[in-house]
Order: C-alpha cells, then structure tokens, then sequence
C-alpha cells in the first residue's frame, strides 16, 4: 500500500521564514496578520498544557483522510473530548490578543484535532474558509470574518510535516485567489518551522498546507477556529449540544456563542440615529 511508502514530496524547494515573532508589539502583530495573511507566537503553550492535551486526546476516536491513511483527524471536536483543550478556548494570552484584533464580542465557532503520522504526504494549498459554503465547511466556512489558530504540539522541522502558505493570497481580488482553488505548490510559499506550543494564526482565506512527514515520529496539532459576533455564516450552522456547552469551563463558556450570531441587519438607513464619530478598530494608524 501506498500509505507505507515514503510520500514524494510535491514542493522541491522550501523557503524558511526567518521573522522574528517573539520581539513584535502588539500594532505590528496585528499589521503581519492583516496584512502578510499570518502571525506567530512562539511556544505560547506550557509543556505541561501540551502533556495534558495529548494524554487525553490519546484515545479519541480518529477517522483518515481520502488521501492518505496517515493523515488522520478526530471524530470528534476536541474541546468535547479534552477538558484542557476545552479551557484553551478562553486561553488569556490568545483571547487578549483576539480582543484587540477582534474586539469583546467573540464566537468560537470550531475545534479540530489532528495526526500527521510518518509517511503523510503533503497537504496541497487550500483555504479553510468559503463565502459560499462547501461540503467540506458547511456554512461555518462562509462567515466574512474567521480566524483559524493552530497549536503545534510537537516541534515543526523540515522534516516533520512543517506548514507552508503564501502570503497576502487573503487579499487578492484576483481569479486565481478563489477560496475554492487548490494548488500544488507555488513559486512564493513561504514554509514556518516553529517551536512545540507555538500558535500560528491564520485568515481563513489565506492558503496554506503542509510539507510530508518525512520523520519517524507523528506530528500532532490543535486548531481552534474564532470570529467576530456580527461575521455570521451566510446559512445555518448546527449548534453545539447545549447539554455539551452547559458543561464547558468557565473559561469558554462566555465564547460558546449560538454558531449562528450574527450582526446581519437587512433594512439600512442612510443616516440612522447614533451614529458614532470614532473607531479605533478601522484606525488606519492601527498598525503604529
């Protein structure tokens, strides 16, 4: 079977981001994401968060994907599953950061746990978000605003399954930017080799994927998906089960919204009545 052989590497070539993260302010944080499609924060994870959560999504059920029976994904959403990664919801240093990119409002909206085990080819260029839904996302992709952060939980080396995106493609108006195009390599990607407990944000719309696991050893990464309560989804999303939520920790519960919030108001007025004369949040001088 294929799955056992050594995937063949479908970028041969790997261009390392050399940014340093862990001396940027706040303003230039929330510039690299808006504008370049991605930030980092180095080993923000304890090692002793990163024990827990692996311990307890030891035995979660797990599912392969159609491409690979060494790339697999949890059956599951996590934070129903690991009560650490539960209390990662409402984690200070990411909902600090959220807020002042996002604002107080926040809606976490997905948990994903996955496996990249020896032998997993490489995951192609994609989005994870699509404005007019797919069946991959359902609605929940098609919110206007939505934020991916993945937590490594095992250090990213060339080798082991590192992640690959190319910069700005959020922002392009061009054809060739479609959130439902995939593309096997392309000549700007730029490939992020991080410390374990380092998180990576990411625009849903930026594309991205992964290099193979050429290690002998599996890569294992969190991802939690977070928006802004107005960005709601242009269709119905499912709910979590209410009995699920009600048993969260208190740290997620206040973003453990209804999935289908939204700031949608059809009827407009030209000048409605409170109009407000400042905005800090679309600042052009936001970035410092």
């Amino acid at each position: 079977m294929t799955a056992n052989m050594t995937p063949e590497p479908e970028v041969d070539f790997m261009n390392i981001d050399e940014t340093d993260f862990s001396s940027m302010t706040r303003a230039q944080q929330i510039r690299h994401l808006e504008v370049e499609g991605y930030l980092v924060m180095p080993s923000i994870l304890p090692e002793n968060t990163i024990r827990k959560i692996k311990s307890e999504m030891a035995h979660a059920p797990m599912s392969h994907t159609s491409y690979s029976t060494q790339q697999t994904r949890s059956d599951i959403q996590p934070q129903w599953v690991s009560k650490t990664v539960a209390e990662l919801i409402g984690f200070p240093p990411t909902i600090e950061f959220l807020t002042d990119l996002m604002g107080s409002d926040i809606v976490f909206n997905r948990g994903f746990y996955q496996k990249s085990l020896p032998n997993c080819p490489g995951i192609s260029h994609h989005t994870d978000g699509q404005p007019h839904g797919s069946d991959l996302f359902g609605y929940e992709g098609s919110c206007p605003r939505l934020l991916r952060i993945l937590y490594y939980l095992d250090d990213l080396t060339p080798r082991k399954a590192p992640f690959r995106l190319i910069p700005r493609s959020h922002i392009s108006f061009h054809q060739e930017a479609s959130p439902y195009a995939r593309y096997k390599s392309h000549p700007e990607e730029i490939t992020l080799v991080v410390p374990a407990g380092s998180a990576v944000f990411l625009p849903a719309m930026t594309l991205h994927g992964s290099h193979p696991n050429l290690s002998n050893e599996s890569r294992e990464l969190l991802q939690l998906g977070y928006r802004p309560d107005w960005a709601g989804p242009t269709g119905p999303v499912e709910e979590f089960d209410a009995k699920l939520v009600a048993n969260a920790p208190d740290i997620a519960r206040p973003f453990l919204k209804s999935l289908n919030t939204t700031g949608s108001e059809w009827v407009q007025e030209h000048k409605p009545k409170g109009m407000r004369s400042e905005a800090p949040g679309i600042n052009p001088s936001r970035w410092g």
